[in-house]
This record gives structure tokens, sequence and C-alpha cells, in this order.
């Protein structure tokens, strides 16, 4: 499942709590993810004698090369906290339980390639394909409409461009180019603004109805990057800013956990 899982190493004389703990922690997350190149896990309680109390003192994990679902591609994943209640008796059979709700500092770092591998998965994809709203189907005769060979490009000052086609499933393929601005709402939404429709490399004959369904791509992208729907099981993601950096789109915010998922 993983390609390597580091930070369990620890120096000599380290803690015997810390290591226990490190040990439960890194076999706790790996089950969150499908695969992952790296983790490493790092936590800390001092003495150890807080832990028979259920006291630690900091948790920081950091992953990268992660895939999240099967389908999901993070490039970098970090999350820490600080002291943390958890239930000692679960530590002992191999487990690790919260015994109260904690909030972590996060950060998650997606690629430009990891986003486009994401347009083809099936949760992606099915809000993407044969789609019979009456605003699209009255541009196909009644047919129903896909969008596919969705496609971004990262761009500064947190703009992306995106190319695409729609499928009006009677032989007519229009392409679609638009640059969009991305943002945070809500603390858990990503949204596309402020479309900036481009028809140069349309033809002419297909200019307007590409300007139409460029609009309603739009739309849909803008209700389906809830994190919400996205969450494991008793972590529930806030983002504060996103950021555009080259070829990664870094978010940073935190998590709220009400308990320790055992698996994605």
């Amino acid at each position: 499942m993983f390609g390597g899982l580091t930070g369990l190493q620890d120096p000599k004389g380290t803690d015997w709590g810390e290591r226990m703990l490190n040990t439960v922690a890194s076999q706790t997350i790996r089950h969150l993810f499908t695969q992952s190149e790296s983790v490493e896990v790092f936590v800390r309680c001092y003495p150890s004698s807080k832990l028979l109390q259920g006291s630690i003192d900091s948790f920081k994990m950091s992953g990268s090369g992660l895939v999240i679902r099967k389908d999901f591609a993070v490039d970098e994943m970090s999350f820490e906290t600080d002291a943390v209640a958890i239930d000692f008796g679960s530590v002992l059979s191999g487990k690790l339980s919260l015994k109260q709700p904690t909030q972590a500092i996060a950060q998650v770092v997606l690629s430009e390639a990891g986003i486009n591998q994401a347009f083809n998965a099936e949760l992606v994809k099915k809000r993407l394909l044969n789609l019979t709203v009456p605003s699209l189907t009255e541009l196909s005769g009644g047919e129903p409409v896909s969008f596919t060979g969705v496609e971004i490009q990262l761009l500064p000052e947190n703009r992306l461009q995106l190319v695409a086609k729609a499928d009006l499933n009677n032989g007519e393929l229009v392409p679609l180019s638009m640059i969009l601005t991305i943002a945070i709402e809500r603390r858990r939404r990503v949204s596309f603004k402020d479309p900036k429709i481009q028809l140069d490399q349309v033809p002419e004959a297909q200019r307007e109805i590409s300007q139409t369904l460029s609009v309603a791509l739009v739309e849909i992208l803008d209700n389906m990057v809830d994190l919400d729907r996205f969450d494991l099981d008793g972590v529930k993601m806030r983002l504060n800013r996103l950021e555009t950096e080259g070829q990664k789109l870094i978010f940073s915010g935190y998590a709220e956990i009400e308990r320790i998922p055992h698996s994605a």
C-alpha cells in the first residue's frame, strides 16, 4: 500500500511513550490512503506518564505522493495539532482514538497533473457526462450533453486556463476554452468565477453555442468542489486560502477531527 513509510526510526533514548504512539499513529494513518510515496509521523508526549492520562503534547504528519479514494492524487499533505486527549486503552490495542474532538493546522498541495487526473475519476465524471438538464438539452435537440476532455493549466494569481469539449450527442463536438479565477467560499467550497471565454480558436459557426456551453460548464464546476463530499469519516477540512504557485495549487486551513478514521 505504501511505497515507503518513514518517521519510525526514533533517536536512541527517545521516550517509550513517543515510540509507541509513533508506531500506532503511523499504522492508523497509512490506512487513510490508497497509496503513498512517503509518510512521516511524529507524536510528542513527554514524559510518558502523561500518556497514562491520555495527554499528547503535539501530533505532526506529513506525506507526499498520496492517493485518496483510488482516484484523487495529493502531491503533499501535512497537519499539526497542539495538545490532544486520546484514549490510552486504544493505543494498547494498536489503534488511535480521541477522547474529544480537536483541530489541526493543515496544508494540502495538488499538482496540475493530479488535478487533471481527477477529471477522470468516476465521482467527477458522473457530474459531467450524460446531463439532461433542460438548459443543455435545448441546445442538443433533446439529447444528453457531456463535457469531455477537460484539462486545466494553472496560472498565476489564482487563475487557471481550462479547455474541454461539449458532446451534444448528435455528432457535434463543440470546443470550449476559458480562463477562470478560483477562490475559497465559506471555508469549504472551491469556487470558479469570472470566466473569460476564449472564442478565437472556435469555428465561427460554433461560437455562440460555445459561449453558452462554457457558461454552463463553469456553473457545474462551481457547484462541484465541496469538501464535505470528500471528507474522511470523522474529519472535516476547512480552508482559509488557496494559492497557485507554478504547477502547484496550495490550500491552507485546518482540519476538524471528531475521530480518527480507520480507512479512507
